[in-house]
């Protein structure tokens, strides 16, 4: 049997520190290459085989691990947190950290994360740009309403926005100088611009066929409309990478982190280890899913007689979740079950 080596690669923008070593740990090879997919394939055709690779989670590992998995016999991608023998060396460089992470591979102590495959990573990207519209949107709203009060113009606040009391607000308001109402016809085009391309993005991602079925089947759950189905499954991936629902809640951010000791129990805050995106998207959702759900407003009025109106909103949202993944392990439309009024999926 040919023995297997194993690779550490400490990845960066512009370069790649690798360390090649084979089952005893003796190195054969290390050093730095450039970052290109020309230089990969130089380096690969150097590698004694058959060669297993790991590196960290990083902004660039995405292509890198695309370009080098057709030619390695397994490739691992490690979870930066949990990679403690590294973040608390007490001497660190690139070429020790790849050292380290070839001994994690070789000894089988990696902390694996979990890699989204390719379509879901490409349907991603498309979806937290148009997140980026979104937040340039508003702040060209916000921006809309500073100049106006920088000049001393006053407006409804609910119209302003609105097309027809906008362009008579430039017309007919006499505290509006040619000046300010050349910048403030130059926000509302960029807000329309924004405006039209976010929800291009949207409908293309709604009519993709690759998530068109488990979008609709989602969107059966009340309260979960096109932007909180395409987020869960978008940032998600696949369900069945979540051993409990509890899991579940824990990636998505809305349950605070647990420190025990021997009798002792405290409770911190919502974890700042959890996907953003997700977690932004399932409260605000949240706030509106009692309006859409007699079940879920008996959760929501339950937790808030006990005295927290945010408390009350992180359980709806943990419950929208328990219905996500219920949802997407049967791939069946949510159903409510009459019987004893309770809700299920």
């Amino acid at each position: 049997m040919q023995s297997m080596y194993y690779i550490g690669l400490d990845v960066h923008k512009k370069t790649i520190s690798y360390c090649v070593k084979d089952g005893s740990g003796h190195v054969h090879a290390e050093g730095t290459i450039p970052a290109t997919r020309l230089d990969l394939d130089q380096w690969m055709k150097a590698l004694p085989q058959p060669w297993t690779a790991a590196m960290e989670a990083t902004l660039f590992t995405g292509w890198i691990y695309d370009h080098l998995l057709p030619h390695a016999a397994a490739l691992k991608v490690a979870h930066p947190l949990m990679l403690r023998a590294i973040a608390a060396a007490k001497k660190k460089n690139d070429r020790i950290d790849a050292s380290k992470i070839a001994d994690c591979l070789r000894c089988d102590f990696l902390p694996e994360c979990y890699r989204a495959s390719t379509p879901i990573r490409e349907r991603r990207r498309t979806l937290r740009y148009r997140n980026l519209l979104v937040r340039q949107a508003v702040q060209m709203k916000n921006k809309i309403a500073v100049l106006l009060m920088e000049a001393g113009v006053s407006y409804n606040k609910q119209k302003l926005h609105k097309v027809g009391y906008f362009r008579e607000l430039l017309v007919t308001h006499p505290d509006i100088d040619e000046g300010l109402r050349s910048l403030l016809r130059l926000c509302r085009e960029t807000l329309v611009r924004l405006g039209k391309t976010e929800s291009a993005l949207v409908r293309s991602l709604e009519r993709d066929p690759f998530l068109r079925e488990r979008i609709e089947r989602l969107m059966t759950i009340p309260a979960v409309g096109p932007i909180t189905a395409l987020t869960w499954a978008l940032e998600v991936g696949e369900v069945g990478r979540f051993s409990s629902i509890k899991k579940a809640i824990s990636y998505c951010g809305l349950c605070g982190a647990e420190k025990r000791s021997a009798d002792t129990l405290q409770r911190t805050p919502l974890s700042k280890q959890r996907n953003k995106h997700l977690q932004t998207i399932l409260i605000e959702a949240a706030k509106m899913a009692p309006r859409h759900s007699p079940a879920l407003a008996m959760i929501y009025d339950q937790e808030k007689q006990k005295g927290n109106a945010n408390r009350a909103t992180l359980a709806v949202a943990r419950k929208l979740v328990a219905y996500l993944v219920a949802v997407d392990r049967r791939q069946k439309d949510f159903l409510v079950v009459e019987n004893e009024n309770r809700t299920a999926a």
